[in-house]
């Protein structure tokens, strides 16, 4: 039994050396545990770089071009040159970085003569296209010194009409870009910030009396909305399977197999089929009762020449969506495959509304 007793202890005490107290180096059979070099790894972040990035918008009156220039400058670090003396279709770039994306995205520059047909050409079935490739609608402005001012009139004016287009043609709140009114003084902005949530847009106060309490964010808030902004392309469309396009090459004229729209000619065969069936008043003529001779044969004729005419509506109608469709392959020539295939669903879509 001691003998036992004395195995057993001596045991214990070999096993015992082979493992360390807390604060002693590790032994693996009483050598020394080589110090393990492990690290956890660190988060990896892949930053996206956006190749074809949507645009932004930058407008102001005719009157307040150089407020224009110098936001511009403010934000992007250089002033927008431009061949002519007016900044109008000038197109300058902002480089945007954060830790998810790069992208330099093409500012186009215009001004405003007329807020009212301003308005109505990018509401204009021609100035679809461009709406569809924005991603930012920029309006800066000069504050009014006061509520006397008579430029306070135009200043609501243009408000009110940039927001009609943000509204009215891209969407409203449903449009996934960035929509801001700049405003540059030293004025009272809470006027200008109802108004300018009125018309869909958020107010952003640039050369507050006040500059490190502004609550509207000057400069700095403008670059912010921007890089929060989803500038990629590449969302995929409602349409699936029909935006497989192929690029075959020029066909006749307005033939529907060259538009490069990945839609076939069934597709627009069903087209003018739904077209003929959409049209008011179609009915199937009763028999004529007996006895009825020349007023039924009267009222036959009536009868074709009404059909005759909605004959020529009809088909001046698939010529005219198949012009609009043909226009808007013309305008995709030399965008990305990809955009293309989003204009194309677009104005087919477009299309298809109108029956």
């Amino acid at each position: 039994m001691r003998l036992f007793c004395c195995i057993s202890c001596w045991w214990l005490a070999a096993r015992t050396s082979e493992t360390h107290d807390v604060g002693s180096s590790p032994t693996i059979h009483g050598q020394p545990r080589p110090a393990s070099n492990f690290n956890p790894p660190s988060p990896i972040t892949i930053t996206m770089d956006v190749a074809h990035p949507r645009r932004i918008l930058a407008v102001s009156l005719d009157s307040q071009a150089d407020q224009l220039s110098r936001v511009i400058k403010d934000l992007t670090g250089s002033s927008p040159c431009s061949p002519s003396p007016s900044l109008a279709g000038t197109t300058h770039n902002l480089s945007l970085k954060t830790q998810y994306y790069t992208a330099t995205v093409p500012i186009w520059l215009d001004l405003i003569a007329s807020p009212s047909d301003w308005s109505a050409s990018f509401l204009s079935d021609e100035a679809a296209e461009v709406l569809a490739v924005l991603g930012g609608l920029v309006l800066i402005f000069s504050l009014p010194p006061s509520a006397s001012s008579e430029s306070i009139d135009r200043v609501r004016d243009v408000i009110h009409h940039v927001g009609h287009v943000v509204n009215n043609g891209l969407g409203g709140w449903e449009w996934d870009g960035v929509r801001l009114a700049v405003g540059v003084g030293d004025s009272d902005a809470q006027e200008w910030d109802e108004l300018c949530a009125e018309a869909g847009l958020e107010f952003v106060q640039i050369g507050g009396k006040q500059l490190h309490l502004n609550e509207f964010g000057g400069i700095s808030r403008v670059k912010e909305a921007l890089e929060s902004n989803d500038w990629a392309q590449d969302a995929p469309s409602d349409f699936g399977d029909f935006e497989d396009a192929s690029d075959g090459g020029e066909g006749g004229h307005l033939d529907p197999e060259s538009l490069d729209f990945g839609f076939d000619r069934a597709d627009f065969e069903g087209l003018k089929k739904a077209i003929w069936e959409a049209r008011p008043g179609d009915q199937e003529p009763s028999a004529p009762a007996a006895g009825s001779g020349a007023a039924s044969k009267a009222e036959a004729d009536n009868q074709g020449d009404i059909q005759d005419e909605l004959g020529h509506e009809d088909v001046d109608k698939v010529e005219s969506m198949m012009r609009k469709l043909q226009a808007v392959r013309d305008a995709g020539e030399g965008l990305p495959e990809a955009q293309r295939k989003r204009m194309a669903a677009r104005a087919v879509g477009e299309v298809m509304k109108e029956l």
